[in-house]
């Protein structure tokens, strides 16, 4: 059986001096132990295959081992003590380990508690490790508050995950944690040659660098892809696996083809780029690979672009690749680039929707000529043209061939930007007829006058019912309101006084209280002219003549 251990469990560090990219982290675990200083439960953070789970069975070991009750006893790679040994056959009666990710509610959790009342049966600590954290429902993680703060002496809780942003601020803050990082590439392809090299393995340093780059910092995926390419290997057991086999084992374009494959759309040459990209394809292309190659390279002509060359010291770019965007970086500009990218990141969205995915590559290829011979198509004819001396013109008896000459530029122009870029203002070409309130509103009353004057019902029963004055000033107004206001009020005023004005108004809300609002004060005006009417001579001459008459109205014959 231990022959046919895939390697990513045959080789997984049993010590911690064993890990690789994580020996920060491993320090401080160890003098924390060591010291007696350890937490009530540990939070591992991090990547698919960097070493949550690993580092969650290593502290395991670290605090159940033998050696910490006998220094006598020797524990240690190949020869570990009884209570380590059964931590790597997870036989260990007092290490549980859970999946969240299958065992997610609150009955789960409550078992769980349940077995953290009783005391360790043959080590020093029970341990509970909960893979996949995360996935726990929230009624699960409130059952764990109070263990997780106040455990039992004897109990410890080491926590990984992938995801710890759905994780409760509760939990996180009870917790000790540690962020895993992605492994660098330099001691991934150590790490990768050291296991080829005991495999028998016989790989080049460019097939080795191409497995560590697609693993992206991820241990157990550098060693599953590792696994794969010594099986490839055993068909002929001689030969030296080179970038290439990687790469039609991985669906991986060469790229410096991609590279030669960009300098054929630059140059316009259409037929000659779909060859090249049918070509990746019939050799095994994987399409969202080929999709990140693209954005590489993209990344690597703003950098030429902005930085000048490429140090030929940086051993992630080949000097043939060096040499190809040297030459076919000097008719493009950072804006070329940034469509590029733009237009990239949306083909792989598109991925997702469409079935042939060949043909969407085809698609993103035509594009990305097109996007480059925008402005090419529309000036490369104007540019050629030499206008004679018995031909020469005025340009200012010619307005009409100037104001196109300007719209062609615009068009070019707003062609170059995504439909995400181009902001329309509504208001901008604003009707003539709208230019005769400009300037004319100098109060509030002039803006409720307005709101009538332009049928806008709803506006003005706000601004005369709902909205109190506060202050008022040429662009700017401060208003309280009740409860009653509409909610696009503010919205809708704005829009309204740009249009009316041809000027931005700013409206603020405050907290102070404004002045009584129109139809208060209209009330209060109405109320009080009625008073006085009661009291005139001719209210009272009308009573006396007709004593059940009663004035309850008083109208401005004026209004």
């Amino acid at each position: 059986m231990k022959q046919n251990k895939i390697l990513a469990l045959k080789y997984r560090p049993q010590e911690f001096k064993d890990l690789i990219g994580q020996e920060v982290i491993s320090e401080t675990i160890i003098n924390g132990i060591k010291n007696n200083k350890t937490p009530n439960s540990y939070l591992l953070t991090g990547i698919r295959g960097v070493g949550k789970t690993t580092i969650a069975r290593l502290i395991a070991k670290a605090l159940n081992c033998e050696k910490n009750l006998d220094k006598k006893i020797t524990c240690e790679n190949e020869n570990f003590c009884n209570s380590c040994s059964e931590i790597v056959r997870s036989s260990h009666i007092d290490v549980l380990e859970m999946d969240a990710a299958s065992k997610t509610g609150i009955d789960d959790v409550r078992e769980l508690i349940e077995n953290s009342k009783y005391s360790p049966t043959s080590a020093q600590f029970k341990i509970f490790i909960i893979d996949e954290v995360h996935m726990l429902s929230k009624q699960a993680f409130n059952g764990l508050l109070k263990t997780l703060e106040e455990p039992p002496s004897k109990l410890k809780f080491i926590l990984a995950t992938t995801e710890v942003r759905k994780i409760p601020v509760t939990i996180l803050s009870r917790c000790q944690r540690f962020d895993l990082k992605r492994v660098s590439s330099d001691k991934m392809q150590e790490h990768i040659r050291n296991i080829s090299k005991k495999e028998n393995g016989n790989f080049s340093d460019e097939a080795i660098n191409l497995i560590a780059k697609a693993s992206e910092g991820s241990v157990r995926d550098a060693i599953s892809l590792l696994d794969r390419a010594l099986i490839f290997q055993t068909i002929n057991s001689n030969k030296e696996i080179q970038g290439d086999d990687i790469r039609k084992m991985l669906g991986i374009a060469d790229r410096s083809e991609i590279v030669k494959l960009f300098k054929e759309i630059l140059l316009g040459n259409e037929v000659k780029a779909l060859s090249i990209l049918e070509e990746l394809i019939e050799n095994g292309l994987d399409t969202k690979n080929f999709l990140n190659d693209i954005l590489e390279i993209l990344y690597l002509f703003s950098r030429k672009i902005s930085l000048g060359d490429i140090n030929k010291k940086d051993l992630t770019v080949s000097e043939a690749e060096i040499e190809l965007i040297n030459n076919s970086s000097k008719n493009l500009d950072i804006q070329d680039i940034g469509l590029f990218w733009q237009l990239t990141i949306k083909t792989i969205d598109d991925i997702r929707f469409v079935s042939n995915e060949n043909l969407n590559l085809k698609m993103y290829i035509l594009q990305l000529m097109h996007l480059k011979n925008i402005e090419t198509k529309n000036f490369s004819d104007i540019e050629k043209i030499e206008v004679s001396p018995k031909l020469k013109l005025n340009l200012g008896d010619q307005p009409k061939d100037s104001d196109e000459d300007s719209k062609k530029e615009t068009t070019v122009k707003s062609q170059l930007k995504s439909t995400d870029q181009i902001k329309t203002n509504i208001y901008k070409e604003t009707d003539n007829k709208n230019f005769k309130f400009q300037n004319e509103i100098k109060n509030f009353n002039d803006i409720v006058k307005f709101a009538d004057k332009e049928k806008e019902v709803d506006l003005k029963y706000d601004l005369e019912r709902n909205v109190k004055l506060v202050s008022f000033s040429k662009g700017k107004i401060d208003i309280s309101f009740n409860e009653k206001l509409n909610k696009n009020f503010i919205k809708n005023l704005s829009e309204k006084l740009l249009k009316w004005t041809n000027e931005r108004w700013i409206i603020s809300l405050s907290k102070k209280d404004g002045t009584e609002t129109i139809y208060e004060r209209t009330i209060k005006e109405s109320k009080k002219n009625l008073d006085s009417e009661k009291n005139s001579k001719i209210a009272k001459k009308i009573i006396s003549t007709f004593p059940d008459a009663e004035l309850v109205k008083v109208e401005d014959k004026n209004e």
